[in-house]
């Protein structure tokens, strides 16, 4: 960190989210637009503007928002405007990766997702970590004034900035705490985003504490898995899997499965002992098909593994809200 002169931010993990969903939102859309629209051509004759080339526009525009305002609003502007530029350059990877220039490149939809996937598994990361160095506390409190000097800061955000630095007897540090303390306060009503977030949650919690719901999410997850190996069998019994292509994704998809077929019915072997080691079970079995096994269902089944993936991310909200209950009485 000393040697680059780089300085982290803590709320980093927030940003990349945004970037990531953005990025995602963009994709889904342009596909299902080009999709309904008959795929058209922007341009006449040899003339060909693809939409790679907005893409890099916006992300050339959050960037420049980024480099040019100050404060919180800037960098999520930053994210949203760069995430949608970033879904509209990534989608049309398959352009890039084939000689023929191929749009329709059945890998291009495993190395979207997985990018897309790595993305949110480092949000994820970064949000776990707290091992900030003095300085950048300092200068993450310091940060957080200048953002309640432009926009005003709410209770959790002052307390969270001192938080930072709380502890230290460096004058730069009790002179951010200071600073944090005279900066304009800012009373915002919950918006409908964060209500409705906080209302799915208390659902998920709800739902965690009826066991019949719990067993039934634990059978979803065993038999989702196993149902692509059970048709393998099939498709290779009655020799049709003889002109399949994509023969990588097959074993990498049908080895996925195994796993979390492993995993899953371990998990649910230790329910009646203990929970807690057997709901990470299932949740270690999930992050495996989402992160590996999702990869080859999106190349062998394109855009139309979405809902697929859907249920799968449902399914870790149930299981990592028991996890959370679980862990609330220690």
């Amino acid at each position: 960190m000393r040697l680059s002169g780089l300085t982290r931010v803590t709320s980093a993990a927030a940003h990349l989210q945004v970037f990531a969903i953005s990025g995602i939102s963009a994709v889904l859309l342009t596909r299902a637009y080009l999709q309904r629209a008959g795929y058209p051509q922007l341009g006449g004759g040899s003339l060909h503007i693809a939409h790679v080339l907005w893409g890099g526009l916006l992300m050339t525009v959050g960037m420049g928002v980024t480099l040019a305002f100050l404060g919180q609003a800037a960098r999520t502007w930053g994210a949203v405007l760069g995430g949608v530029g970033f879904g509209l350059f990534v989608d049309e990877v398959g352009k890039f990766v084939t000689q023929t220039t191929d749009y329709f490149y059945r890998p291009a939809a495993g190395i979207i997702y997985l990018t897309f996937a790595l993305l949110v598994v480092l949000s994820q990361w970064l949000k776990g970590r707290t091992d900030f160095s003095r300085r950048e506390r300092t200068a993450n409190a310091v940060y957080a004034a200048l953002v309640g000097v432009t926009s005003g800061l709410t209770v959790q955000q002052r307390h969270a900035a001192v938080r930072l630095v709380q502890g230290s007897d460096d004058a730069l540090d009790a002179a951010a705490v200071r600073l944090l303390g005279m900066v304009p306060a800012r009373e915002t009503a919950p918006g409908p985003l964060r209500t409705g977030l906080a209302r799915a949650r208390a659902a998920l919690d709800g739902l965690t504490r009826r066991p019949l719901l719990v067993a039934l999410a634990v059978v979803y997850l065993i038999v989702q898995a196993l149902l692509p190996l059970v048709g393998l069998g099939l498709e290779n019994a009655y020799g049709m899997l003889d002109g399949e292509r994509e023969w990588g994704a097959v074993i990498g998809m049908a080895v996925s499965a195994a796993i979390t077929v492993a995993l899953g019915l371990c998990g649910a072997v230790r329910l009646r002992g203990n929970r807690m080691a057997a709901f990470r079970l299932l949740n270690a079995a999930l992050l495996v098909d989402i992160l590996f096994g999702q990869v080859f269902a999106f190349v062998m089944n394109q855009f139309s593994a979405v809902p697929g993936l859907a249920a799968d991310l449902l399914l870790l909200a149930i299981i990592s809200a028991e996890v959370r209950r679980l862990r609330e009485p220690a």
